[in-house]
């Protein structure tokens, strides 16, 4: 398939009104910074895996410096989400910007390093080679790159070296940005394996840390790195919890919400639900309790600490319903609620909910409220409704998202509001339509861990967007490599070879409870793989020669000849 350019995923032509045509005659003008950033994380998402592109691949060095600082690291480590999974020709391209004056090219080669190794392992193994002496750089960025990046490149890997790799950030560094960093490097490093001495360092360092820098945007990190250290390890995580307890600062509650949704995530625990439900009906304004009437008199209300331990309960909500039906439907009507009545940290976390509970499966439902949402009198409601928007649509070209976020993308006034609706346009057309984000896989009962706890570092990004992707931290956004998988159905034989083998492929009916042998898809059509699964298909073998080792047939499939049954005697 052939690159495509920001232009055509954008396809502003299309926009009819004066406003539109006014628009695109300015935007040839004006080379914006933040116009060329969003562009290259749309060429990164929609290029991803193709190993070629229009702005990087082919010349690299005139897109680095259409774009300043950040913009630059951005645009370097966009060449590992290209040349993603092809670890020996990525680094081949990557490592001339290793050697670059500038040091966000450095950094960002540095991260691309990171994302190119991204759910994959190669025999050389370059990030845990390249990366480590960078870890203790004297240059911030380089720091936070190579932090960043190896918690990419090893998501659910619960490696030593990696870790001895990483301490150090720990034991000799103050800076809170690096430390909360490295947490969730860690956490996505050894997600749900509940590692002691990872635990640990954390907690030690969210009891040594001063208020100051827990004020920090970046301390959330903090907690979301805590609670992927015990993903869906239920009560493993109850003494850990009951440590956050002899924490004074207000982030306490926030880590302790955190981890107790991620101890629980996908298991449908009605009664942590409603706990959350609880947190997110406290309403902000009341007078906390001891507090003399002088002290309320003094107290200036616009100064109360942010709510975000509400917001970590709403999108904790999601996290422990998502991946079972009824209960993602119950909680659908919950929202409806939190909507009308809950405090402002609480509505600007229900869009972002919302899409946890349909990552890549675009719910018409859904859609119509999110479309709603984008135009919601609170900005931050409408930012996360647009970023919604395109989790939901990520990796399915859905042309009814398409529409609304051009009509969005046409009405835009906001830099901010047209940056964030690019974003979701990349993500909407991610890999061309041929991935996916979507973490749940056999038949969405089981959940991929590395890839949920790239999406919840994305949507706790998304909690503050001015302070993240909005701000320095859009490289962040890289985080979702981890979940990027392919929509192809391959059957290979025991040797790993390809085998194309003729499959039906149909949409998927719910047999549960039915007797005999019922019918599990409807409405099929005879493929011969690899075949490109949609979101509501299901396949199976058509024909009774070939026997797959796996009842469930997505991703690879390893597939032999039947043998035929010799009469004994």
């Amino acid at each position: 398939m052939d690159p495509k350019s920001p232009e055509d995923i954008y396809k502003s032509h299309l926009g009819d009104s004066a406003f539109s045509r006014a628009s695109n005659i300015s935007a040839r003008q004006v080379d914006s910074a933040r116009a060329n950033l969003a562009a290259t994380f749309v060429n990164a998402f929609v290029n991803a895996g193709f190993c070629k592109d229009l702005l990087m691949t082919e010349d690299g060095n005139a897109w680095l410096y259409k774009n300043k600082e950040y913009g630059m690291l951005a645009a370097a480590a966009s060449l590992g989400m290209i040349m993603m999974w092809n670890v020996e020709e990525g680094l081949t391209t990557i490592d001339k910007f290793l050697y670059s004056n500038e040091e966000y090219v450095k950094a960002g080669a540095c991260l691309a390093i990171g994302i190119v190794s991204s759910s994959v392992r190669h025999e050389s193994d370059p990030p845990i080679a390249l990366l480590p002496e960078h870890v203790e750089s004297s240059s911030p960025i380089m720091r936070t790159a190579a932090i960043v990046a190896l918690g990419i490149a090893y998501a659910g890997s619960a490696r030593d070296d990696v870790l001895d790799a990483l301490t150090p950030v720990f034991t000799s560094s103050d800076v809170m940005g690096d430390v909360a960093l490295a947490t969730l490097s860690l956490g996505q490093i050894y997600v749900g394996t509940c590692k002691s001495e990872v635990a640990s360092l954390i907690a030690q360092k969210l009891m040594e840390a001063s208020d100051a820098s827990l004020e920090m945007p970046e301390s959330k990190f903090l907690g979301l790195g805590l609670g992927l250290l015990f993903f869906g390890r239920g009560e493993r995580g109850d003494a850990m919890l009951e440590a956050l307890k002899t924490i004074e600062h207000p982030i306490s509650l926030c880590a302790s919400v955190t981890l107790e949704t991620c101890a629980f995530a996908a298991t449908g625990d009605v009664l942590k639900i409603q706990k959350m439900l609880h947190l997110c009906a406290e309403h902000r304004l009341e007078p906390v309790a001891n507090t003399t009437p002088a002290l309320m008199e003094a107290t200036v209300l616009p100064k109360t600490p942010k709510a975000t331990h509400q917001s970590a309960a709403v999108i904790g909500i999601a996290l422990v319903a998502t991946g079972e039906e009824m209960g993602a439907e119950m909680t659908l009507r919950t929202f409806d609620h939190l909507l009308h009545y809950g405090e402002p940290a609480v509505r600007q976390a229900v869009p972002l909910a919302l899409a946890l509970l349909r990552i890549s499966y675009p719910d018409y439902g859904i859609v119509d409220q999110m479309s709603r949402l984008t135009h919601d009198a609170d900005a931050q409601v409408a930012l996360n409704a647009i970023v919604g928007l395109g989790l939901i649509g990520a990796g399915t070209n859905n042309s009814r998202i398409a529409g609304l976020l051009r009509m969005l993308a046409e009405h835009a006034r906001d830099p901010s509001s047209l940056f964030v609706v690019r974003l979701a346009q990349g993500l909407l057309h991610l890999g061309k339509g041929l991935l996916s984000i979507s973490p749940f896989h056999a038949d969405r009962s089981l959940v991929c861990k590395p890839a949920m706890g790239s999406i919840l570092t994305f949507l706790y990004c998304c909690l503050d967007l001015k302070h993240t992707i909005l701000d320095k931290h859009h490289y962040l956004m890289y985080n979702l490599a981890s979940a990027m998988v392919p929509r192809f159905l391959f059957t290979v034989d025991v040797e790993l070879n390809l085998l194309p083998v003729s499959v039906r492929v149909g949409q998927a009916v719910e047999t549960v409870g039915q007797a005999g042998r019922p019918k599990t898809i409807t409405g099929f059509q005879t493929h011969t793989t690899p075949v490109l699964l949609g979101v509501d298909d299901r396949a199976e073998l058509a024909s009774d020669e070939v026997l797959a080792k796996s009842h469930v047939l997505e991703g690879v499939v390893i597939v032999e000849p039947r043998r035929s049954e010799v009469p004994s005697g």
